[in-house]
């Protein structure tokens, strides 16, 4: 995974009894002190590294402040990488779960530590990428995503984690809920946006593992940029439409041509010279899977609808006090922004 930073302030955890419980539940554990650092990038879930001497290892818990009801369910997450990883590799492999709240303040699961690089901006300069590096690397995410989409979901045991149908539906009104729920301004296109969404739901197709946050941050490369190594952060994982899955990945997939909306709000290390158009990614999954794809654009502004409430959700945390971290102090022009070019995708056609 990607490097770690010293424990940000508030976000601590009580080494001592982390230690008490890790000695007693999983075998092998060196007997020495206990290391934690914090994973920097997540926006959501708090990820941390924990160490004994040579023994490494992830830990997921949910964010601080008031929380939407049932989202951050370590226990959903812990149980479904539990069934997955052993059909599909690039999931992590989680060791143990913990309900008791009195160990480090929430529940919490620990995952092996998947080695890999994040694809970003400073990795590129590092291994000083060519556009033929970038075009492979874009190649790996769509193959990444048709995997994942291809895994026979009921035999991994995985049937009852969703309820594919309604999905669209039921996502969409989630998400509307949330928006109001967590509003803080007034924004002027939201509800012709919102209004377009609810009368233009597409025909869903068949369902299929859907991982709900497919992009490069949550992906690890390995040393040589040849291959994924893992895919990371499956807390929204769920049976749904694949094209949804494709677009929430796609959405982030910023391109040099874009609007200035998504530039702002958005890392734009895919606008690069060498990463494939977000035209040529939807079309070598069509290609693949042979799904319909005539009513992409609707999944995309839907996409770009959903990251919006995701990042309104963490700027009411920091608007409140709920959470000291900064980097959220930006985040309602990010929301304005990405609702705005979601009510401008409902006026084009063209994917």
């Amino acid at each position: 995974m990607n490097e770690t930073i010293p424990i940000r302030n508030g976000e601590g955890i009580d080494k001592k009894t982390l230690k008490q419980f890790v000695s007693s539940h999983l075998l092998d554990i060196p007997a020495t002190c206990l290391e934690v650092r914090q994973y920097p990038s997540g926006k959501s879930n708090l990820t941390y590294e924990i160490r004994f001497g040579e023994w490494e290892a992830v830990l997921r818990r949910p964010p601080l402040g008031p929380l939407p009801p049932k989202a951050h369910d370590m226990k959903r997450e812990y149980d479904l990488l539990n069934n997955l990883h052993t059909c599909f590799p690039l999931a992590p492999k989680p060791y143990i779960y913990c309900d008791d709240e009195t160990i480090i303040g929430s529940p919490f699961y620990i995952m092996e530590r998947k080695k890999g690089q994040t694809i970003n901006d400073n990795l590129i300069r590092k291994k000083n990428m060519t556009i033929q590096d970038k075009q492979h690397i874009s190649q790996l995410m769509v193959d990444a995503i048709v995997e994942l989409h291809n895994v026979d979901y009921k035999k991994a045991g995985l049937e009852k984690i969703g309820y594919p149908q309604g999905f669209i539906e039921r996502r969409l009104q989630n998400w509307i809920n949330r928006y109001d729920r967590y509003k803080t301004d007034e924004i002027k296109v939201i509800d012709n946006l919102i209004k377009w969404l609810t009368n233009n739901i597409p025909n869903s197709q068949e369902p299929t593992l859907i991982h709900h946050d497919f992009k490069l941050n949550n992906v690890l490369l390995s040393d040589d940029s040849k291959s994924i190594t893992a895919i990371l952060d499956w807390e929204m994982a769920t049976i749904g439409d694949p094209l949804f899955d494709l677009a929430a990945s796609l959405s982030y997939w910023v391109e040099e041509k874009d609007s200035d909306l998504l530039k702002n709000s958005l890392e734009t290390t895919t606008a690069q010279t060498g990463f494939i158009s977000r035209r040529q990614f939807i079309e070598r999954y069509a290609d693949t899977t042979n799904r319909d794809i005539s009513s992409f654009n609707y999944y995309l502004a839907l996409a770009y609808f959903k990251i919006a409430v995701t990042q309104q959700q963490i700027y009411y945390r920091y608007k409140t006090g709920a959470t000291q971290d900064h980097r959220f102090a930006k985040f309602y022009d990010s929301v304005k922004n990405l609702i705005t070019y979601a009510e401008e995708l409902t006026h084009n056609k063209n994917l």
